[in-house]
Order: structure tokens, then sequence, then C-alpha cells
């Protein structure tokens, strides 16, 4: 087993003005988060998001942090959402053991001292996708059953953006300190998402892009302010942090899918500032 965590630092706009391609994706793009027996971690100083994937194989994995966040354990201060894109496995938080099928949800509450991720066949390993954020209230652990996703069909074939957004840890329907986490899926023959674009001053976001074949198709995200927007061409399984003050926004040479995780002062949608078209450069 590796563990692996790589520093990410914040940017006001008028730095990543002057970066070349390489420097932009070596600043926000966060590349084979998914290696089987790995943890694979990025720490965002935007909010002090931590986000990444953990591939059991063979072994159980856990993640354990302590010294490099000056606490006595990951959680102490800490809440973390997770959703499973890979074979089937367990999540057991304290003792308690729940099965974590395909695009399986779980909010683990602060002060959850051990959370350990399995995979139920090697071969298949789970791909346990986790978000973890600032807390400092205990809000109960929740299962987020795929089955049971709260789904808000939007979009439309006209404007190449119909799709279904799952939301699975959402202010509407459970509590959290501030973190937001969901899955959206481009229908077939569907490639924008989130356009027009906009962005959201009082919350930052990384997206996790899915579900779409290399190396027939790729998907581009946009990135920055809108007057002067940046572009990074992605990998399967490859995330993106956006700052606050940039604007979010992908296409694809076919449907994908991608998972979508915000944290900050404001957990309400609508407060998102839309940019107009005619603004965007």
């Amino acid at each position: 087993m590796s563990f692996k965590m790589v520093t990410k630092y914040a940017h006001s706009p008028e730095d990543i003005r002057h970066y070349d391609t390489e420097k932009l994706r070596e600043e926000f793009l966060a590349e084979h988060l998914f290696s089987t027996g790995d943890i694979n971690l990025v720490y965002t100083y935007n909010d002090r998001m931590i986000f990444g994937g953990v591939t059991p194989g063979a072994e159980p994995l856990e993640i354990v942090l302590d010294k490099q966040l000056g606490v006595d354990y990951f959680l102490q201060r800490r809440e973390l959402g997770v959703i499973n894109i890979g074979g089937n496995g367990t999540i057991t938080i304290d003792g308690q053991t729940e099965p974590m099928v395909a695009h399986d949800g779980y909010y683990v509450g602060v002060g959850e001292k051990h959370v350990v991720f399995a995979s139920d066949d090697p071969k298949n390993p789970a791909k346990f996708y986790v978000v973890s954020t600032p807390g400092t209230t205990k809000f109960p652990n929740k299962k987020l059953p795929f089955a049971n996703a709260l789904a808000k069909p939007i979009g439309d074939q006209k404007h190449m953006n119909k799709r279904t957004i799952y939301k699975y840890i959402d202010a509407s329907q459970m509590d959290t300190c501030q973190l937001q986490m969901g899955y959206t899926v481009l229908e077939p023959g569907n490639s924008w998402n989130t356009m027009p674009a906009h962005t959201h001053a009082r919350r930052m976001e990384t997206y996790l892009y899915l579900e779409f074949a290399e190396p027939d198709t790729r998907v581009i995200h946009f990135m920055g302010q809108p007057n002067e927007s940046k572009h990074i061409f992605l990998n399967p399984e490859d995330a993106v942090v956006n700052p606050s003050w940039s604007i979010h926004c992908g296409v694809g040479t076919t449907s994908y899918a991608f998972i979508w995780a915000m944290c900050g002062e404001n957990q309400t949608y609508d407060d998102m500032d839309v940019v107009e078209m005619k603004d965007l450069k």
C-alpha cells in the first residue's frame, strides 16, 4: 500500500493570467487518483478541502492523517463524503460495516476515529472518491444509496445539456457543517454541463470527471475569470480544483458524468452568479 497526499495552493485571478498549459495543469489538475491498493489525496488551500481516491485491493485501507493536520486523528475536526465509482465494497466506521455498491455514497460526521475501506473482489476493486472539509459540529453518519439519491433532471436537447443531477450530501435533505456532494450524468447526445457558466464567491468546488472512454473521447474543463477563461483537457477520473472566483463548466466529445463537491460559507444553490454568454471570453 502506498499513501500520497499532494498540496495545491490557493491562487488569485492575477496569478493564473500568466500560466501556460503545463503550469495550469500542475496547479489545478489532479491525475491518477485511483490505483489498486493505494490512497491518493490532494490537499487544496481553497477552503482546506481534501479529496482523492481510496482503492483497496486484497487488504482494507484507512486514511490516517494526524500530524499533517495537527490533530489526533483524521476526522477530529473534519467531515467526510464518499461515493463509490468502482466495484462492490464496504465502508466500516468505528466498527460498523455497510456495503457500498457502485454509485453508493456515505456521509461521515465529525469525530469518527476509524473509517476503513474494503473491496469485495480485488480483481474488480471498489473505487472510493472521498472529499473532506473542516467541521466543528457532529452530524449523524448517513448512508446515501444511489437508488435513493435525490434526482433532478435539468437542461434540454436543444442546448446539448440534458442531464440528471443526483444530490447526495445536500442541505435540502440533511445537515452538514459545509460539505455538499453529488453526481451528475449527461444524457446520450449531450455534451455541456453547467452552461451558461457561473461563479459562486461563497464556496469553492471540485469536479471529478468519469464514465467516458479514452483515447477516443475527451472532456474539456473551463475555468478562470469569465472575461479571461482557461481550459484543461482531461482523462477519465481526473479531477479539477475550482477557486470560488472561477467559472466551472465542461464539454465533452460524447456524454460523460462527473462528481461535484463544494464547501464554503453558503449551502444555497441559488446564490450562484450567472455569467451572461456575451461576457464570456
